[in-house]
């Protein structure tokens, strides 16, 4: 390559010494030292790839293949044509609620409503230390003899507050300029709904940790309500299985092996860039390295600070995942197994209609859950097989 580089409109911000350079539309960004950020300038003044490359050596002395920068350049999604022949890139996805407006909810960043927020949540919290009969147990969730009415309540409950949740990510990542997609997805064994926040890397921290807790503390702030709805009114079951139902998910947040909220503020936190990836990676050649294929680690070029937080999350990581998986094998699968088979024997032989209706229910949000989790599993990691049968058929 000789000619000139146009870039994609950029975005930069300087974070622990390197500069963080990306496209807020699409969520694709790298982080460059003080030498490429230089390199990155030339280019965007119109330099051709040579000339940069003999501007860079006589402003700086150091020697830095341009030709090699362009190409990851263009890999990462940032530039838009080269020597007049534009690059081909997808379009960037299409945000979730395009008419929800920056300026029409700026103030989901603004300090005093978090403020309301935390006031609501210390109320809460106040009223169950004084009353802890107010948190229900379990049992709370079975308020009807009816299956199907239980797992349906719940059901609307749980979709309802997870709505909600999402929205408080998309809400404010909009307020902060960020467009936002709520995808489904999957982590390990479980479908989960989640919000592509990606180009909120350009953002203040502030803002950025605003986002990462918004649908945690939208969470913890339902629960308030709830405790103290049912301290003004009395109990509920609508108010138990919310108020349950915000704990189970706040609970989960804390698996940061599976990249919940939490995760994102602790890579946020520790200055990693893609921790989940360069620890997996790292396991992949730790495996690499038993059978014999050893070459050099791919954190080997990352700082001795990153690279401690990177040892300490591939411990939770792994032991993470093998405890969940070990859970679903154990219990959530031979639970799964035992409703599908009673189910079966129900539709086979009714005793009547109120348990036929529970059976088809049963099955029918059973199968529905495990075709939505086998879509977005695919949807993530059906390239790369397909790729895979590619390279076999040829």
């Amino acid at each position: 390559m000789t000619g000139s580089v146009v870039l994609h409109e950029l975005g930069v911000r300087v974070d622990r010494g390197e500069w963080i350079v990306g496209r807020v539309s699409t969520g694709d960004f790298v982080a460059l030292p003080e030498v490429g950020m230089r390199a990155l300038r030339l280019l965007q003044d119109g330099l051709p790839i040579g000339e940069t490359q003999k501007r860079l050596r006589q402003e700086t002395g150091y020697k830095l293949d341009i030709d090699s920068f362009v190409r990851q350049l263009t890999d990462a999604g940032l530039v838009a044509a080269i020597d007049g022949r534009p690059v081909p890139v997808p379009d960037p996805p299409r945000p979730t609620f395009p008419w929800l407006r920056p300026d029409s909810v700026r103030w989901a960043l603004n300090p005093a409503l978090h403020i309301c927020v935390a006031a609501l949540i210390a109320v809460g919290v106040i009223l169950l230390v004084r009353q802890p009969e107010a948190l229900p147990n379990w049992r709370a969730i079975l308020w009807s003899p009816s299956g199907a009415a239980v797992l349906l309540t719940r059901m609307a409950i749980g979709w309802l507050m997870l709505f909600v949740h999402e929205m408080a990510h998309l809400v404010t990542a909009r307020a902060a300029g960020v467009p936002g997609r709520v995808t489904f997805g999957t982590r390990l064994q479980f479908l989960a709904v989640q919000t592509d926040v990606s180009g909120i890397w350009l953002a203040p921290r502030r803002v950025r940790l605003t986002v990462y807790l918004s649908g945690m503390t939208v969470d913890i702030a339902l629960c308030a309500v709830c405790v103290i709805l049912s301290v003004l009114t009395g109990p509920h079951p609508a108010y138990s299985i919310a108020l349950l139902t915000g704990m189970t998910v706040l609970a989960t947040q804390a698996c940061v092996f599976m990249r919940t909220d939490l995760y994102f503020v602790l890579q946020d936190l520790t200055g990693c860039r893609n921790m989940y990836g360069d620890v997996i990676a790292y396991v992949r050649h730790g495996v690499t390295r038993l059978l014999g294929r050893g070459h050099p680690g791919p954190i080997a070029q990352v700082s001795r600070r990153e690279r401690r937080w990177l040892v300490v999350y591939g411990v939770v990581l792994v032991g993470g995942t093998i405890a969940c998986l070990g859970v679903f094998a154990t219990i959530t699968l031979p639970v799964m197994v035992t409703l599908v088979v009673r189910s079966a024997q129900t539709l086979i032989s009714p005793s009547g209609t109120s348990e036929l209706v529970d059976a088809v229910v049963v099955l029918t949000v059973l199968a529905t859950t495990q075709l939505l989790w086998l879509r977005a599993w695919w949807r993530r990691h059906g390239r790369r097989f397909r790729r895979r049968s590619g390279d076999v058929s040829t």
